[in-house]
């Protein structure tokens, strides 16, 4: 038997898909979306990441914000050649950018996190539009760069999130299977335990805890040693 055609949409589409067989699927602004766009769309959606699947002995560890800016980080990133990706939001960095520059200038990467850090899943399209894309435009007159990859707020996103992330450019939307809390330890999202080659891990920032931002890493970077392995750029793997 073959599928109703919306079913197979809304199977290409992975959200969107709660009403009955037969109806269009809706973006979260709630209007119908054309058959033909929804198909193009799902064409062209950045895939959404929170493991890369690699032989490679590695990990990536990607900063969230911008909150704490710990002076002894550069040093870190520097001395130990640390490939880090950066998603900061404007509202968060504020006045910090000059911290972020000289980041970059010793090798981390920065990436997209919105302008001012709002759950993105259910607003509308142009909403969402305008906190990836203005914040690609703050990065672009800061730095001179058109970040690619993009982090949504709390990992929350829909449909609309992704169809928003491709016009601004963005070509994948990065999530993470492991977390480091304030105290360094680490959480796993889903999958068994333990640090796994390919494994994103988020870094949140922010002066919470009884470790700096520098104590952290360096406690994260003693754990992926003993597991034999080490830090991998992401954006060489999406």
């Amino acid at each position: 038997m073959r599928r109703p055609a919306a079913a197979v949409l809304c199977a290409a589409l992975l959200a969107g898909c709660a009403g009955p067989a037969g109806e269009r699927p809706r973006p979260a602004d709630g209007r119908a979306q054309d058959p033909a766009r929804a198909a193009s769309d799902s064409r062209r959606l950045p895939p959404v990441v929170d493991h890369v699947p690699t032989r490679d002995p590695v990990v990536f560890l990607t900063y969230d914000d911008g909150a704490e800016r710990d002076p002894r980080f550069v040093g870190l990133v520097r001395e130990r050649r640390l490939p880090v990706s950066m998603f900061l939001t404007d509202s968060v960095v504020g006045p910090g950018y000059g911290h972020f520059a000289r980041l970059r200038a010793v090798g981390a990467s920065i990436q997209n996190h919105t302008l001012d850090h709002p759950a993105l899943r259910g607003l509308p399209y142009a909403g969402q539009r305008a906190e990836i894309c203005g914040q690609q435009h703050k990065l672009r007159s800061r730095f001179g760069i058109s970040p690619r990859l993009f982090r949504p707020p709390y990992g929350t996103y829909d449909t609309t999130t992704l169809r928003a992330a491709a016009d601004c450019g963005i070509t994948a939307v990065v999530l993470w299977r492991v977390s480091l809390d304030a105290h360094g330890e680490l959480a796993y999202t889903r999958g068994e335990p333990g640090l796994r080659a390919g494994d994103i891990v988020s870094v949140p920032s922010g002066e919470t805890g009884s470790l700096t931002l520098t104590e952290r890493t360096e406690r994260l970077l003693r754990e992926i040693g003993e597991r034999g392995l080490r830090v991998g750029r992401l954006e060489d793997h999406l």
